[in-house]
């Protein structure tokens, strides 16, 4: 099979589309033709060398984390999920034309959404679902302020909390605000706005998917007893508040997501993709990724 395979850190030329052999498949697991799969940051910080301290790999490695595709064998344990039934997950090693993932992770893909759609869901859709309800767990009517909500973890997250009777805020730069408008939220929230920033006060939580400055500077904006849910890491300046910090690493939820592939199928909410390109073009794919600006995911098709 044709796969993306990353011999060394570095930077995107260090990706190499080439021939490796078909993955093998355990009693439990099930071999996936990949249709289409998606960039994240987590991919950019693996190839980089920037995570791997907490999530090291052998190289050869083959990146990736959102599959979608068609089963094309299954493990002797292995029930309901017959051949070429249209799957989705949260797996790893999808940079290529097959991929294995555990059947427990897997969910079927609804018949609204294509391949395409489908690849641009499950890890972003799952870290902005755990977000809210693993890490802030909040109860109605509660004010949450979701930053960065425009990106496809916010847009999640917004969805979310609103689902859960919270008072959602979302949180966006100033030449954003109209567009984040669309989002459903109860408020919308200039982040990069001193002004704006200084009217925040007794948040019932943040669910930051932003960090840096940005974050720092919104810290005093949580009510004594709130919650921070992160999902890069505990900000610096946190203990300095008599606040609870939840930083957590996303894990497959196969019902969940097919939860809300169905949100998406139904029009709920969206994760907008901003370019669909060949996976054999990964190099060039990674290095638009990193110059940012895109409104939305870069999808890749095997």
């Amino acid at each position: 099979m044709k796969a993306v395979l990353l011999y060394s850190y570095g930077d995107p030329s260090q990706l190499r589309y080439e021939e490796t052999a078909v993955p093998k498949y355990g009693d439990n697991e099930v071999l996936v033709r990949v249709r289409a799969t998606s960039v994240n940051p987590i991919d950019v910080k693996i190839r980089n060398g920037a995570a791997k301290s907490r999530m090291p790999i052998e190289f050869p490695a083959i990146l990736g984390r959102d599959l979608s595709g068609e089963v094309v064998e299954t493990g002797r344990n292995v029930q309901g999920f017959p051949k070429g039934m249209r799957v989705m997950a949260l797996a790893n090693g999808t940079y290529a034309e097959y991929a294995v993932a555990k059947a427990d992770v897997l969910t079927p893909i609804p018949d609204a959404l294509s391949f395409e759609q489908a690849a641009a869901l499950p890890l972003v859709t799952t870290t902005g679902a755990q977000l809210i309800e693993r890490a802030v767990k909040p109860k109605a009517g509660q004010s949450v302020l979701v930053t960065g909500a425009l990106g496809s973890v916010g847009r999640t997250a917004v969805h979310v909390a609103r689902k859960h009777g919270a008072h959602v805020l979302a949180g966006v730069r100033e030449n954003e605000k109209e567009e984040a408008s669309k989002l459903k939220a109860d408020e919308v929230v200039a982040i990069d706005s001193d002004e704006e920033i200084g009217h925040l006060n007794n948040l019932d939580a943040i669910a930051d998917t932003v960090g840096g400055t940005t974050i720092q500077r919104l810290l005093k904006a949580i009510r004594k007893g709130g919650v921070l849910g992160s999902v890069l890491g505990q900000p610096e300046a946190a203990d300095k508040y008599d606040i609870r910090v939840e930083a957590f690493m996303a894990q497959p939820d196969a019902s969940r997501l097919y939860q809300l592939a169905d949100d998406v199928a139904r029009h709920e909410f969206s994760i907008p993709i901003a370019r669909t390109m060949k996976l054999q073009e990964i190099q060039e794919a990674h290095r638009i990724f990193e110059r940012g600006g895109l409104a939305g995911k870069i999808v890749l098709i095997p």
